[in-house]
């Protein structure tokens, strides 16, 4: 090396993100790059860290996040919130770079005229006070403050938040100059650096488009080479004709598809996963561009009001709650619950309120924690009287925890090659799932290690190159000369996940040393005051 070198990693073993076998190396960091030197390399440094016996990665890219408004400005109310340990939690297990905007809602795009009526919908959704939504990416970028920045941060284009920026939350098709307009306002986001489309279609507004409309989208997003996101219409009894639909928005489209956080959820999808891996294999064989992501637990997370009918949503938060009041419409969810929607999930129809807990209730901290149906008896009402009750002394802002998988399912998924690794993670304060500060760790120790699913190559090609190709991250997720210098150190020993239920944000072990940007941002497990994630912008 011809200068002293910022940071050297000396002793430790290379996983270096492309899937090949682990080797001995040394990685020196330069002015934020790595260069990558055979082990016992003489080089003078500013800093050398010992390593021996550890693995040295690319830091872990999480493809599915909603922490968009983690570090985004709020209003007088979201200000005090204790959101640090929200903000540590990733950057404890080693991700660097995070993926949000997923699920169809993101805080941007939106009309000027329409960004006011933008904010019930996003406080429900990030649980962090007043949200700003933005007019494009550019503002979104603007908005993220770089002394909350701990990882990078990439967004994508919700559709949802798109079709409301547009249209509101009308239960109809667009008109051709809405839609002149969606596609419009989506070219623009994605020439400044959004990372691609994504939906969210059993959530108002995204569940109000029918097929056609996304074509119509995923055609923008084609062509600029990026790809169309998904959470399916459906990923219960009706998950393989949702698939479908999916592998139709690709095709027509010819964007690259990413299914969001696979799954084959409630009593009555359990197993199909032995039908949907095989059929994403025959698409890509037929030359469809498809891969997946999925997080490591049988429990997913969602808000609320995504267990009522979709009819309730029409016309936005105020609405709904509106109609919550009445009688008449209590009576109808129950029916609907009960007897099913054409076109709808319906997650409690397919398993029952004994498997929805109360994830956050920021007025009611004695529900989190505890089932819709043991919070209803204790009441003496009936589940749904109970959940309308909280989502409106909530002011709709309610999230929750629902047990809907099979073990063999999620085991099935994370040993494809098709699938990355993606928490999903929701961070709000109160009970948050565990997989936002356990998910890489979970898969490398309990998966990787005990259960020998896949190799530590493998595992973490999955949260490194796989998805940073996906994605279009160039830079990022290879260690290679001249990479970007985002690195994690970990014990394969010992690294595991310790967040539970009760203890949602408890950071995993093994986790040494975490460098973002170059600089060291965990050391010896414990964060530093390094602030140098930013906004990445991919074109």
């Amino acid at each position: 090396m011809g200068r002293p070198v910022d940071l050297l990693l000396r002793g430790g073993t290379l996983v270096d993100g492309t899937g090949a076998p682990s080797r001995k190396a040394d990685i020196a960091i330069v002015d934020g790059r790595v260069a990558v030197l055979p082990a016992g390399t003489p080089a003078a440094a500013t800093e050398t860290l010992h390593v021996t016996g550890q693995v040295i990665a690319p830091g872990f890219i999480d493809v599915h996040t909603h922490s968009d408004a983690l570090a985004a400005p709020h209003g007088a109310d979201g200000a005090a919130k204790p959101v640090d340990d929200l903000r540590l939690a990733p950057l404890l297990q080693g991700v660097t770079t995070e993926i949000c905007g997923n699920c169809g809602t993101s805080l941007f795009p939106s009309l000027p005229e329409r960004l006011p009526s933008l904010t019930d919908h996003l406080r429900v959704t990030f649980g962090l006070g007043t949200v700003r939504p933005a007019a494009d990416f550019d503002s979104f970028a603007a908005g993220q403050d770089p002394a909350l920045r701990r990882t990078h941060i990439a967004s994508l284009v919700g559709h949802g938040t798109l079709r409301a920026g547009v249209m509101g939350f009308e239960a109809r098709p667009p008109r051709p100059d809405e839609l002149d307009t969606m596609c419009a306002l989506l070219d623009r986001a994605l020439s400044q650096g959004a990372a691609g489309l994504s939906t969210g279609l059993i959530y108002p507004p995204g569940i109000y488009a029918d097929t056609e409309e996304i074509v119509a989208l995923a055609r923008v997003a084609a062509r600029h080479g990026k790809p169309y996101v998904t959470h399916l219409r459906d990923e219960m009894s009706q998950v393989e004709t949702a698939l479908e639909e999916a592998l139709e928005i690709a095709v027509r489209s010819g964007a690259p598809l990413q299914i969001s956080h696979h799954k084959t959820a409630g009593r009555y999808a359990w197993g199909a996963t032995l039908r949907t891996l095989p059929r994403l294999e025959q698409a890509r064989a037929e030359g469809v561009d498809v891969l997946c992501d999925v997080y490591p637990y049988t429990a997913g997370s969602t808000v609320l009001h995504a267990m009522l009918p979709p009819w309730t949503s029409e016309g936005g938060v105020g609405a709904l709650l509106e109609r919550l009041r009445r009688a008449d419409t209590r009576h109808r969810i129950r029916t609907d619950i009960a007897q099913g929607v054409k076109g709808w999930e319906n997650t409690v129809g397919n398993g029952g309120w004994d498997l929805i807990s109360v994830a956050a209730a920021q007025a009611h901290p004695e529900a989190e924690g505890r089932t819709i149906a043991d919070l209803a008896a204790g009441r003496g009402v009936h589940p749904v009287d109970y959940a309308c009750d909280l989502l409106l002394a909530e002011q709709g802002e309610v999230t929750i925890i629902s047990h809907s998988m099979r073990e063999d399912d999620v085991r099935r998924v994370l040993a494809s090659p098709l699938s990355m690794i993606g928490s999903d993670g929701v961070p709000k304060p109160g009970r948050p799932h565990p997989r936002w500060a356990g998910s890489f760790a979970r898969v490398l120790g309990h998966y990787g290690r005990d259960q020998q699913l896949m190799p530590l190559e493998d595992a973490v090609h999955k949260m490194t190159g796989l998805p940073a190709r996906r994605f279009g991250l160039t830079g990022r997720g290879v260690v290679r000369d001249g990479a970007l210098a985002d690195l994690v150190v970990l014990d394969p020993a010992s690294v595991r996940d310790t967040a539970t239920s009760d203890r949602p944000l408890l950071a995993p072990e093994g986790i040494d040393t975490v460098v973002v940007a170059g600089q060291v941002a965990v050391r010896g497990g414990c964060p530093t005051a390094a602030r140098a994630g930013e906004v990445v912008r991919i074109r």
